[in-house]
């Protein structure tokens, strides 16, 4: 069964046989996927972390499967119903719907309608109305009169018979799986408000008379869609003939349980009962079902694409350029309560803190510029990381001020305040600043996550970071998996320097328990830095295999041996000092020497323990060691004078961030209060599929403010910057009723920025 499982997996991954095994071995005995991707090359044949990600999900799934068919086999054969045909079926069913489709009549269940009529000796009546459409249904019925099991007349008789074959068609795999493949190509999913709504769901307006093919629906429709009638706005139904005329009453579905059975109707006695039992069949028992499950599907399939979109915001997020090692003073605006303002040294160890109140109603402004003025002198401070909330572009204008005045030679920065209060009230936050009020810790995440946004967006709860769409209607656990999988990778991908990580960080590196990390941390405070790699093998719970896969992704600077600062494993140190032997060289001759590390021949070093990826990258690694693979460092400059969305004005080019991209758009902050949309269409001048083929967060990009909605606070912006502004308004938006206008709906680019999508897009931003 496990060969069957890589087999499958390598036919899906289109990768070799040898390559699945050898990956599933490694998995079983513990590996991660940071350490399989990055120092186990040769195993895998040079499968990367995302092909790795995808093998250990899908090994995970068919494991599943392969368990529930053990269970299903047994649960039949402890019935004596286990056929050797039913048997074959049961090996080969690749999905656990067809698994359980295959299942549903062994499945015990209570007494039905069907197992009492059977009980009461109807069955042989049900056959023979079934197959022998000639005999006429209430002369035969007679014939099944008992009074002791409560067959006294014909309707009784008639009805038990009908609820037998009922059942079995209900209960037919092949037949399921035909209607399940003509619904998931026909059907549709209908929206309605429920009355009396419409004033208390506006926000939901779009859906309130809404049809649209259930196998196309994008995941932010279906999943508004589903939250529209989870908060009892909205009913959503599966519309099975949306193009048949309202009149006819027969559905194409029971045209499919005919054609499966091989019935053609012909006014034979029996044929009107027959089309009873076809008709009460489809509507009771396998429209109510496919309903269900198509519906489940969509739910299911719009929750995965939904995931998807939150993990690759997140990796763009996390993976955003550091400003780097320099003196930072974080500064979290306030009003009323304060701007709150953390100093932090190149390490990012807290040097001071202070509260000032420059902004109404204490407006100390004078005061607070002096305060700011001197800590930045005396601390040398020289970034400015400014919170992006409230009063952010007033407190912007204010720091603007101190250093035009003061002729200082510091770089003020916005930065995304997402999930700093969350982290400030955590209990990690807590255990880092014991002594410090809770909204100072606020200023101190601000600085660090300009510092590296990394290293400090680990400590926040990913779905806190705002980066999501509908991530709380979403199944928790699966994104949870996911977005944890994304931040291991991007810390590995990344590096982590083990004599400043926090405890945080370092549980996100492969190998490494919470526990053993803060073993690591204890220990760095109890016996000073770490001087070596091998000194971590000293740490308590750190054993063999811990080391053996976090060792490479922990950096050690300024170590005896350079390696220990580069991403070269220890258990290949030997293969860099016989290179640098065989060269006559030493190993620090080697690292950053590029012109005589690009003539060294790969195929020269390779031997029975290291490949030719191997030495390859390790090659690589030495001309460039600890390479971080973040971007350069860049910002965004907002416009002066605009604070507010009542600056703003139509036809304005603006330099911006985005912070969030979504499947139909990007949102971008352009130093206001509110992000502006760039809907798909509004990207560029070809056509999109994906957002993310153009932008992706954290990205600097010009727009062209198109429409303004103050009274909603909706921005409608444009990439396009030679689009005219009301442009982008005057198509007329199509009649989603209709299959023809939503086929075009589905093919084409949406042209109106401010339209049905865009309304809906602010309606679920950063939920």
């Amino acid at each position: 069964m496990s060969q069957a499982i890589c087999q499958l997996i390598a036919n899906e991954l289109q990768v070799r046989l040898e390559q699945v095994s050898a990956t599933v071995t490694l998995i079983d005995d513990g590996n991660t996927v940071p350490f399989i991707a990055r120092y186990r090359k040769e195993v895998t044949g040079g499968l990367d972390d995302t092909q790795l990600r995808n093998l250990d999900s899908r090994l995970s799934y068919l494991r599943e499967l392969s368990g529930r068919r053990e269970t299903i086999i047994k649960s039949i054969k402890d019935q004596g119903k286990l056929t050797d045909e039913l048997a074959k079926q049961l090996e080969e069913a690749d999905t656990k719907t067809r698994l359980e489709d295959l299942y549903l009549p062994y499945k015990p269940k209570r007494r039905t309608k069907g197992q009492i009529a059977i009980e009461a000796g109807l069955e042989p009546l049900a056959d023979t109305l079934w197959q022998q459409p000639q005999t006429n249904p209430d002369q035969e019925a007679e014939k099944y009169f008992n009074a002791d099991k409560g067959i006294q007349e014909t309707k009784q008789a008639l009805d038990g018979a009908r609820a037998i074959v009922m059942e079995r068609i209900a209960e037919n795999a092949e037949l399921i799986a035909k209607l399940r493949q003509h619904l998931n190509k026909n059907a549709m999913i209908s929206s309605r408000v429920v009355d009396g709504k419409q004033f208390t769901g506006e926000k939901f307006k779009d859906y309130f008379e809404h049809d649209e093919l259930l196998s196309k629906v994008p995941s932010h429709r279906a999943l508004a869609m589903l939250r529209g009638r989870n908060e009892g706005v909205l009913t959503l139904s599966m519309n099975a003939d949306p193009d048949q005329e309202a009149a006819v009453k027969e559905s194409f579905c029971e045209s499919l349980i005919y054609q499966h059975y091989g019935i053609n109707l012909n006014n034979a006695p029996a044929d009107s009962w027959r089309k009873q039992v076809v008709s009460w069949a489809w509507r009771i028992k396998l429209s109510m079902h496919m309903e269900t499950e198509l519906m489940s599907a969509l739910k299911e399939r719009s929750e995965v694409e939904a995931i998807n979109v939150f993990a690759t915001n997140l990796k763009d997020l996390l993976m955003a350029a550091p400003a780097g090692p320099r003196a930072t003073l974080g500064l979290d605006p306030g009003l009323r309560t304060g701007s709150k303002i953390a100093i932090v040294d190149t390490t990012g160890k807290v040097l001071a803190t202070e509260t000032i109140y420059p902004h109404p109603p204490q407006s100390q402004y004078d005061k607070s510029a002096q305060i700011v003025e001197a800590l930045i002198k005396k601390h040398h401070v020289d970034l400015v990381a400014i919170g992006n909330g409230t009063a952010s572009r007033e407190t912007d204008a204010f720091v603007a001020d101190i250093i035009k005045r003061s002729k200082l030679n510091v770089q003020k920065i916005m930065v995304s305040e997402a999930g700093a209060s969350v982290y400030s009230a955590s209990e990690l936050a807590a255990k880092e600043f014991p002594n410090m009020d809770v909204s100072l810790r606020g200023a101190v995440s601000i600085a660090r996550r300009l510092q590296d946004p990394l290293a400090e967006l680990v400590k926040i709860d990913p779905k806190s970071i705002g980066v999501g769409q509908y991530q709380h209607d979403v199944s928790q656990s699966l994104l949870s998996k996911q977005l944890d999988a994304v931040v291991e990778d991007c810390v590995n991908a990344v590096g982590v320097d083990v004599n400043t990580a926090s405890p945080a960080l370092l549980a996100r590196v492969a190998g490494l328990s919470s526990t053993i990390a803060q073993n690591i941390v204890t220990y760095r405070d109890e016996n000073g830095r770490f001087e070596s790699r091998s000194t971590l093998k000293k740490v308590a719970r750190l054993g063999p295999k811990a080391f053996e896969q976090c060792a490479g992704f922990l950096r050690i600077l300024n170590a005896k041996n350079p390696l220990d600062s580069s991403a070269v494993h220890p258990e290949a140190y030997s293969l860099v000092k016989s290179i640098a032997e065989k060269n006559q060289k030493n190993i620090k001759d080697l690292i950053g020497n590029g012109d005589f590390l690009k003539r060294l021949h790969a195929s020269d070093y390779i031997d029975e323990n290291f490949g030719l990826p191997t030495v390859r990258d390790i090659i690589k690694e030495l001309d460039k060691p600890g390479r971080d693979p973040r971007p350069e460092f860049q910002t965004a400059t907002f416009a002066d004078g605009v604070n507010e969305i009542s600056d703003l004005e139509p036809g304005m080019v603006l330099e911006g961030v985005v912070s969030n991209v979504a499947n139909f758009g990007a949102f971008v902050d352009i130093g206001v209060h509110q992000d502006g949309l760039v809907h798909i269409s509004a990207l560029t001048n070809k056509y999109v599929a994906d957002p993310r083929e153009v932008v992706k967060a954290g990205d600097i990009v010009k727009v062209k403010v198109m429409e303004i909605d103050v009274k909603r606070k909706r921005i409608g912006l444009s990439m396009r910057l030679d689009d005219e502004v009301g442009q982008a308004s005057a198509s007329r938006k199509p009649d989603n009723r209709s299959p023809r206008n939503q086929q075009r709906k589905q093919q084409a680019p949406q042209n109106s920025a401010m339209g049905g999508a865009f309304a809906q897009a602010f309606a679920k931003a950063k939920k």
